[in-house]
Order: structure tokens, then sequence, then C-alpha cells
């Protein structure tokens, strides 16, 4: 396991979320994203959660009155699969993208086709 500071920790999901290329992050539509210690109970292996209404499935109608949808990288499960920081940073960088491509409506199985799982 590795340690880390919080703050480093959020410093390393801030820069994989800068490295989302510029015309995807513009229609990034109703997303935020957090970072918390640990995942919800009996999901002590997730590295991050989707939790929302994916673009692709959106009507006319869902926005109003919807609450944003949420991307939530897991720091603890994080940290416990990694031996370095760089480590951590492409681990995150790998969940952030994961986690945005649920955002579009990429299933796991095509992230997992694509090497993003």
């Amino acid at each position: 396991m590795f340690e880390m500071s919080r703050e480093e920790f959020d410093d390393a999901v801030r820069d994989a979320l800068d490295e989302i290329p510029a015309e995807l992050a513009a229609v990034m539509d109703n997303v935020v994203v957090l970072v918390e210690d640990e995942p919800p109970p009996g999901e002590e292996d997730l590295l991050g959660l989707y939790e929302g209404v994916p673009l692709t499935e959106r009507t006319d109608s869902w926005a109003a009155g919807s609450l944003p949808d949420r991307i939530t990288v897991f720091r603890n499960p994080t940290l416990e699969i990694c031996d370095t920081r760089e480590d951590v940073v492409e681990e995150v960088a790998i969940t952030v993208v994961h986690e945005v491509a649920h955002h579009f409506g990429i299933d796991d199985d095509r992230l997992h086709e694509l090497g993003w799982s």
C-alpha cells in the first residue's frame, strides 16, 4: 500500500480530469466528480463508481430537476493496490477515464475491449 495524503490524491484526480480532451469535456453535462475514502459496503475492491443517467440514455424531459451525475473515485482501495506515486497517478487516470466513459454511455464490455477496465 502506498501512502498519499488526501490533498495529493485529489490533485491526481484533478490532473486526470485535465487530461480529458477538451472536445469531450465540453460535452460532459451535469456531472460532478468526487473523491471518497471508501466505496459502498460490499464493494471494497471498487476504485470508481459512476451514478447517473448516461448521455446516450437521456431524453428531453430528463433535465427537469435532475441531480448531477456522480463520478466517485475511491482513495483507499486505489492506494491499497499501488506501490508508488506513479502507480497511483496511472490508476487514477484509468479510473477517471473508465467512469467518464460510463457518463458517455460506454459499458464495461466495450471498455474492456478498448483496454480501459
